[in-house]
């Protein structure tokens, strides 16, 4: 059991000085899940440390990007090799294209790829190129999920089909999201509606082939591929949004794991090794669009930063270089997954669970969970608890109901058997 909590305590109130909330991010406040954020201060493999010197086993990997654990030997010592060069240039350098090699094998649909510095800029560039290819305004998204901070992007989907969106934030006036359907994820027919309601006026559809943003949703069985055909059939086109799920389900990513061809991909997460970096890409005609062959405008001073590439490179072609990491990802993720889901019904807590590979969910609810509307009947109190319990027998979580957790090639055996333990005693808590 973890009690001190002092230094982290002192640290917080000293943050909450300088930076709304104390945070750099909302969820990091631990709100969602009432409890007191740790401050971290050293991470190694699978394992977490906070000012306190308590000591965690990590399922949240900085939300995703540490495949290979944390302070992979070889990335670290890529990272500090590029860093005894130089920080930043604002200028071209070879480690770009070293890792935008690997992404183009990895990724057949992507033909060209350009860096940016965070997830939410590649999904704002890529919708900007879907609107200057095919020249219209409409753009499709899916309550649920999660495409970055941009203005039109966030919006709360009603419970109609095809709604016109609604800002999900103060700040964003409706102006900039009247173009922005949101749909709800997994329903075939209000996909099929919106193109009929919208016929030639959709520019794209976006989406996060595997959701991770409402907790780890996966899609229906064939409803990517209906998405596939009536964005080719309305000449729109198809974006996957594989920021989280890019080289995550798969080395390919979900449209590996699907196969599905979507005409630009956003990427982030895992390309960057643990440092800010995204990417979007696609086929060639439409990235030549871009800037400074094509009209369509997007630049960044810290776009490609090499240490962000070289960190990216590192992690990438271990990858590639071992290929079985993912066929160990998806067995140990499978024993966790399945032994916690045991050890709630043993306790007789109502949960339900999605895995795809090495990310997945435990949904406190009985019931499948499809979508937003599934996912939003989850016991947030419940989980709360079990996340607490959690935490204080030293297994650090996603601090939400709705975000998915992580498996790193660091975790082991002993990392699962440890977690197992610690669930069966926080689910005696969920009824407390």
């Amino acid at each position: 059991m973890l009690h001190r909590r002092e230094r982290s305590r002192r640290l917080q109130t000293r943050a909450e000085k300088f930076i709304p909330g104390g945070v750099s991010s909302p969820v990091r406040a631990f709100r969602a899940v009432g409890s007191e954020p740790p401050f971290i201060v050293c991470g190694q493999g699978s394992r977490l440390w906070d000012a306190d010197d308590n000591e965690y086993i990590d399922y949240l990997g900085s939300w995703g990007p540490l495949i290979l654990g944390h302070a992979a030997p070889s990335v670290i010592a890529t990272l500090i090799s590029a860093a005894q060069k130089g920080t930043s240039f604002g200028a071209s350098t070879p480690a770009e294209s070293d890792l935008a090699e690997l992404i183009l094998l990895a990724f057949p649909s992507i033909a060209k790829v350009r860096f940016v510095s965070s997830g939410t800029e590649a999904t704002m560039s890529a919708i900007r190129l879907a609107r200057a290819f095919t020249r219209r305004k409409y753009i499709v998204k899916f309550e649920g999920c999660y495409h970055g901070h941009a203005d039109a992007l966030l919006v709360k989907a009603g419970s109609g089909i095809a709604t016109l969106g609604i800002p999900g934030s103060a700040g964003v006036p409706e102006e900039f999201t009247q173009f922005t359907l949101a749909l709800p994820f997994n329903d075939k027919e209000a996909l099929e509606t919106a193109f009929s309601k919208f016929n030639q006026q959709i520019a794209a559809v976006i989406v996060e082939p595997v959701v991770g943003n409402m907790g780890c949703v996966p899609p229906a069985r064939g409803y990517l591929e209906c998405m596939r055909t009536l964005t080719r059939d309305g000449g729109s086109l198809l974006i996957f949004d594989e920021v989280m799920s890019g080289f995550r389900v798969a080395l390919g990513g979900a449209q590996e794991l699907y196969s599905i061809t979507p005409d630009l991909t956003t990427l982030g997460k895992i390309i960057g090794g643990g440092l800010p970096v995204g990417a979007y890409g696609g086929r060639a005609e439409i990235m030549d669009l871009v800037a400074p062959l094509g009209p369509m405008y997007q630049a960044g001073t810290l776009s490609g930063n090499p240490l962000a590439m070289a960190a990216g490179h590192a992690t990438v072609n271990y990858l590639f270089e071992h290929k079985e990491i993912y066929r160990q990802l998806d067995k140990l993720s499978s024993q966790l997954v399945s032994g916690v889901a045991r050890a709630a019904t043993d306790a007789a807590v109502p949960v339900t669970y999605n895995q795809v590979g090495s990310m997945f969910t435990w949904f406190f609810t009985s019931a499948p969970v499809t979508d937003w509307k599934s996912a939003s009947q989850c016991d947030g109190e419940a989980f709360g608890r079990f996340f607490r319990g959690m935490l204080e027998r030293g297994v650090y979580l996603p601090p939400s109901q709705f975000e998915a957790a992580f498996l790193s090639a660091a975790h082991t055996q002993a990392d699962v058997e440890e977690t197992l333990a610690a669930a069966k005693q926080a689910f005696a808590l969920v009824h407390a």
